[in-house]
């Protein structure tokens, strides 16, 4: 307890002529000093009394311990009563200090596809070997501390930002989200299906990590920093199967979206925090061959159970045969002779028994009708385009015939092998590339960056004999792959997938059910 020495000491030396007006304050210190005293006194004896009270109803023999003990707890309330007030006092402070930053950081502006992105920069992510990066909050990185996102604008990455806070301590007017919290980043949009689906593989893969049994209550999509709601129908249906629930994309147009929250408004200066949020930025880059595959495995299971795929349908042909696909696009990257090129095609097909050719346009097509057409395909020739991103849906070891315009080669850069690598990852088989030599002209030479904006959206010309060729050679190994896997089948070592289970391993298994 601090004593506090009020000094009665006056000035009288130095103001011998005002004797009157020094005794008058010196009076009323002694009597503040007197009501002080008065005052602690009685609150002293009010709290001896109430004690006492007790004291009298315990016996005699104890009654000398029951005072101490109840002065002690008189005290130790006081003290209580204190550090709850600084308690209250760092709280606030808490809440004040919460500090958000822009969501997008122009310092890293050229390295937002690699390294240290510019999405959400101060937060490093984790990794394991293998496995995708992440950010999960809360967690022992972030302190416990949940992820705050504020503003929800569409147009301008600048204005939207985050930050971190702990849960007891939020920032003024925030809505706090329940449940798990999905966010992605992504360079390219959720809108065009490759770009889309490679976004959301990390999550499956996170999911098959922690046993496969964690749905979100939410998704929230970024864009270069851009709020966005745009993903792709055929990839939100590709999650829907996935994770065997609704998915719904978090707009902050309205306090939860429906999805938990609680208050009122949704403003732009209202910040959202997530109970729980796991943040992917990175796509599926860092992710291992054997975990991508793990993910189609899943994916391709969940699909076809999804869109109600029977077994008789998955198997290549519609029973046992060969199912040959040319998926067909129309306008840029179409074939400039679609009919000639379907007539080469049909001819090698007839040659052998079993094989049904179907050519389909899958923009003609709804989500269940691609999974049920493609669990029918064992070789699928299309053009190169987003519509190939339907490849993984096939039985694994079925094959790939991919075809480009010219200019591609020379110009295109790395983003022309996607489906070879997509095709590696899901277990397919690629055989290969047809290679435009004829084309568009270009005003610059060939190699000219400038003619890729030309080329990119060329049409496809085609080559009977290699056509011819080629269709044949592949048809020749997938039906002596087709005739291996019958006599395996036949000896039960062979399943298909009628059943998706999560394995003890933290995988996906297929198997009959």
């Amino acid at each position: 307890m601090t004593t506090k020495t009020f000094s009665t000491k006056t000035n009288h030396q130095k103001h011998p002529n005002h004797h009157y007006h020094h005794r008058r304050p010196l009076f009323s210190l002694h009597r503040l000093q007197l009501s002080i005293i008065v005052l602690l006194l009685a609150s002293f004896a009010f709290l001896f009394v109430l004690f006492e009270i007790q004291y009298l109803k315990t016996p005699l023999i104890t009654s000398s311990l029951s005072s101490q003990t109840s002065l002690l707890a008189a005290w130790d309330f006081i003290h209580q009563l204190k550090n709850l007030s600084s308690f209250a006092d760092a709280n606030e402070k808490l809440r004040r200090a919460v500090t958000f930053l822009p969501i997008k950081d122009l310092r890293y502006e050229k390295t937002a596809e690699d390294g240290h992105t510019w999405f959400m920069s101060s937060i490093y992510d984790k990794q394991e070997e293998g496995e995708v990066q992440y950010q999960q909050f809360p967690s022992e990185a972030s302190n416990g501390r949940l992820l705050c996102i504020k503003g929800h604008d569409t147009h301008g990455g600048l204005w939207n930002s985050y930050a971190l806070a702990w849960p007891e301590t939020l920032p003024y007017n925030a809505t706090l989200m329940k449940g798990l919290t999905f966010i992605s980043y992504n360079h390219f949009g959720h809108n065009n299906i490759w770009h889309g689906l490679s976004a959301m593989v990390p999550f499956v893969a996170w999911n098959i990590k922690n046993g496969c049994s964690i749905s979100p209550t939410r998704w929230v999509l970024f864009f270069r920093g851009e709020l966005r709601n745009n993903l792709a129908l055929w990839v939100t249906k590709l999650m829907e199967a996935a994770f065997s629930a609704p998915l719904n994309v978090e707009m902050f147009d309205s306090v939860g979206g429906g999805h938990g929250g609680g208050g009122s408004g949704g403003g732009d200066d209202q910040p959202f925090c997530f109970e729980e949020a796991m943040v992917m930025r990175h796509n599926e880059k860092f992710m291992s061959r054997q975990r991508r595959e793990e993910v189609y495995d899943l994916i391709r299971c969940k699909a076809r159970g999804y869109c109600k795929v029977s077994l008789t349908a998955a198997e290549g042909g519609g029973g046992g045969g060969i199912g040959m696909t040319l998926l067909m696009r129309t306008g840029a990257r179409s074939f400039k002779n679609e009919t000639a090129v379907v007539g080469i095609f049909e001819k090698e097909c007839k040659k052998v028994e079993g094989c049904q050719l179907t050519v389909a346009h899958a923009d003609n097509l709804t989500f269940c009708e691609q999974v049920k057409l493609m669990s029918m395909t064992d070789i699928l020739v299309s053009p190169h385009g987003a519509q190939l991103t339907n490849l993984f849906l096939m039985d694994k070891n079925s094959s790939v015939m991919e075809f480009f315009p010219k200019g591609w080669l020379e110009l295109a850069g790395v983003g022309q092998f996607i489906y070879r690598w997509m095709a590696s990852w899901s277990g397919m088989i690629h055989r290969g590339y047809w290679r435009d030599p004829d084309g568009v002209s270009c005003p610059y030479p060939d190699t000219d960056r400038r003619c890729m904006a030309i080329f990119k959206n060329g049409q496809i010309g085609y080559n009977k004999n290699f056509f011819s060729e080629w269709a044949r050679t592949v048809l020749e190994d997938v039906k002596k792959r087709k005739l291996v896997e019958g006599k395996e089948k036949s000896k039960g070592g062979s399943e298909n997938a009628s059943g998706c289970t999560c394995s003890s391993a933290g995988g996906w298994t297929l198997r009959n059910t």
